[in-house]
């Protein structure tokens, strides 16, 4: 398979767990459900699987549960990734609906922005970005 349709693939499952934790999950999952069923797939099959995988993300989340996390991203990816080798031109369609569902996931050079923090309980600021020009944290420079 082509590599852009593998980036995009894994950029289709990572905008759509995401959009599982989100409050816009509604609309997200009617657009999803959507795309797989004009390629094939049942709506009520889809959809009971996007319901299911968002039961999953969200006892992990509780749990702090990466690994299932993880799976259920990888699960999407995969599923993404056949159906995007089954038809190429899909991938026009999925397109559209991450723009429509995470515009911001793409910075000015076209890189995916993927953050995450692990490694235990952070008693300081975090900043997860693509891209960051200035920062300061406590007292700006020559105010006292």
């Amino acid at each position: 398979m082509e590599a852009e349709l593998m980036a995009l693939a894994a950029a289709g499952a990572t905008t759509f767990v995401q959009q599982m934790a989100a409050d816009s999950w509604t609309q997200a999952r009617d657009r999803i459900v959507s795309f797989f069923s004009r390629r094939g797939s049942e709506e009520g099959v889809i959809a009971r699987e996007l319901e299911t995988s968002r039961g999953e993300l969200a006892l992990a989340m509780e749990g702090g549960d990466e690994q299932t996390a993880s799976d259920v991203e990888a699960e999407w990816r995969t599923r993404l990734r056949r159906t995007l080798a089954e038809n190429p031109a899909a991938a026009s369609e999925l397109r559209l609906i991450l723009d429509e569902l995470a515009p911001e996931r793409i910075d000015q050079q076209g890189v995916v922005v993927h953050n995450t923090i692990s490694g235990g309980v952070q008693h300081g600021p975090v900043v997860q970005a693509g891209n960051v020009g200035s920062l300061s944290f406590g007292t700006p420079p020559g105010r006292v």
